[in-house]
C-alpha cells in the first residue's frame, strides 16, 4: 500500500469521509450562532414575540444565561466555562478516536450533532460570558424555558447515543 492510499483509509471510514462529521460540526454550530447573532443585533424591546409561520407555538425572546440550564451556578463563572469546556472536549476525543474506525456511523453521527450544538454553546461562555437563549416552545412546561437550537442539537444527539446504546444492550441479552 503507497502512502497516498494509507492516507485515504485514514479520511475514510466506510465510505463515509471524516469531512462529514467534521462539516455537520460546523454546519449546526454555525447554523445556531448565526441565529444567536441575528437575535442579539435586534432591540430587547421587541421581545418576546411569536415566530411566523408556528401558528404561536414557538415564541422567541433574547434570553442572555450566565449559568448553566435556569442559571445553575451563574455565579461560578469560571466553572461555567470549564465545565462544559471539558465535557465537550472529551466528546471531541471520542468522536476523533471513532472517526478512522470503520463502522459505528450512527455514533460518530450522535457525537457530532452534540458536538455542534456544544461548539455553539461553548462559543458563547467563553467570548461573550453568557449563552443567548432565543425561543420557547408553547407546550405545557416548556413554556417557561428558552431554549437555543445549539441546546436541541445536545439533546438530540445525546438522545441518539442512548437509543443506540438501549439497542446494544437489548441485542447482547
Amino acid at each position: 500500500m503507497d502512502k497516498k492510499h494509507s492516507k485515504m483509509e485514514i479520511i475514510k471510514t466506510e465510505g463515509v469521509c471524516v469531512m462529514v462529521f467534521i462539516g455537520i460540526i460546523v454546519l449546526l454550530a454555525a447554523v445556531d450562532l448565526c441565529i444567536k447573532k441575528a437575535i442579539e443585533e435586534q432591540e430587547e424591546s421587541s421581545f418576546p414575540k411569536e415566530l411566523n409561520g408556528t401558528g404561536g407555538r414557538i415564541v422567541l425572546h433574547k434570553n442572555h444565561n450566565p449559568g448553566f440550564s435556569f442559571g445553575f451556578l451563574k455565579e461560578k463563572p469560571e466553572y461555567v466555562k470549564m465545565v462544559p469546556l471539558a465535557v465537550a472536549s472529551f466528546i471531541g476525543g471520542g468522536l476523533v478516536w471513532m472517526l478512522p474506525k470503520k463502522g459505528n456511523i450512527a455514533d460518530k453521527l450522535a457525537l457530532s450533532v452534540t458536538l455542534g450544538g456544544a461548539v455553539s454553546n461553548l462559543y458563547d461562555r467563553l467570548v461573550r460570558d453568557y449563552v443567548v437563549d432565543y425561543f420557547s416552545i408553547q407546550f405545557g412546561r416548556l413554556k417557561r424555558v428558552v431554549f437555543n437550537l445549539g441546546d436541541m442539537f445536545i439533546f438530540f444527539g445525546a438522545g441518539m447515543m442512548l437509543v443506540l446504546e438501549l439497542i446494544r444492550a437489548w441485542k447482547e441479552r
